[in-house]
């Protein structure tokens, strides 16, 4: 029997092993034969001397992966675990670089693996439909995404629209004028990019309409050529309504939808455009499909549990 200890003295252990070390309990699934334990700077693993080689190359790829993205879900450990990668440099080319600096400097990046699949089908697709529930970054990594495209001068203009849909509320009762009304519905898009581009850079984009946030109804009878368009919360579009945001692209343009069918304000017969749109294109070549899961969530611990309760009706005493 040998052993090999691993040093993860730059990390902090919740972020490697996870809450009550479920990271660790998916890493330890994967390596039954090994005696593996973790202390607050090291993990020491006991076994046969061929299976920790294997085990130490898997292990920095977490190491590496918790470093470039900030995050590790169970996801990411089964993506690592189950891949061909044996180093670090062999995994990097899976993954793109930062998408984009942001305001102050931050560095905005896909951060688990299915956002990196999006932004991936992005590259090697003119639409792309993202769908997952809620928290999973499909609205933040599409507008980022159209954000580089647009500083790279891969297109001029970036439209971002919604439906407006009334969740629950009533639009006629809001204050203001048409602008003031819908503003409201377009505020994620604009935290989004806030995060993204200078205050005045934005304001200067939105003014002379290089981003054009709209509602949906206000896309029909256009082409948007040499445009990076994003209808967001497509759960809520009919066939026909989605059928008329999807005929809008033009010339050297990409599209993406995202959405959440779990959470449709439609009538309740009336069927939802992101549900019937999965039936029809899926299989065409130049469509890319990419579906989040709870495993993206980068929002509130707590989300992912009342994501996984509804998921399951359960009651919230089960949380």
């Amino acid at each position: 029997m040998s052993e090999k200890i691993i040093s993860i003295t730059t990390h902090h252990p919740l972020d490697l092993f996870g809450a009550n070390d479920q990271n660790l309990e998916v890493v330890r699934n994967f390596y039954p034969k090994l005696k593996i334990i973790s202390r607050d700077n090291f993990i020491k693993a006991i076994g046969e001397e061929a299976e920790l080689i294997q085990f130490e190359q898997k292990f920095n790829l977490l190491l590496f992966h918790l470093e470039k993205f900030g995050k590790l879900t169970r996801s990411d450990i089964v993506q690592y675990f189950e891949s061909e990668e044996a180093s670090p440099i062999d995994a990097v080319s899976k993954y793109p670089d930062i998408l984009l600096h942001g305001k102050n400097g931050m560095l905005i990046r896909a951060r688990t693996v299915n956002q990196v699949k999006l932004v991936k089908s992005v590259e090697q697709n003119d639409l792309v439909f993202a769908i997952g529930p809620a928290g999973t970054g499909k609205t933040y990594t599409a507008v980022a995404v159209a954000v580089r495209a647009l500083k790279n001068k891969e297109i001029q203009r970036i439209i971002l629209t919604r439906p407006a849909v009334e969740a629950g509320e009533n639009l006629g009762f809001l204050p203001g004028d048409l602008k003031e009304k819908l503003d409201p519905y377009m505020q994620p898009l604009y935290d989004a990019l806030k995060d993204m581009l200078p205050p005045q850079k934005l304001l200067t984009y939105i003014e002379d309409g290089t981003i054009e946030i709209a509602p949906l109804a206000f896309m029909r009878g256009r082409t948007l050529n040499n445009a990076f368009a994003i209808l967001d919360e497509a759960q809520n579009t009919t066939p026909n309504q989605l059928k008329m945001f999807l005929t809008r692209m033009g010339n050297a343009s990409k599209f993406i939808v995202t959405g959440d069918i779990t959470q449709i304000d439609l009538p309740k017969q009336q069927t939802s455009g992101l549900i019937h749109v999965q039936g029809i294109l899926k299989d065409i070549p130049g469509i890319g499909f990419v579906y989040l899961d709870q495993n993206d969530i980068i929002r509130h611990k707590l989300v992912i549990k009342i994501i996984n309760c509804y998921m399951n009706e359960l009651k919230p005493d089960k949380i």
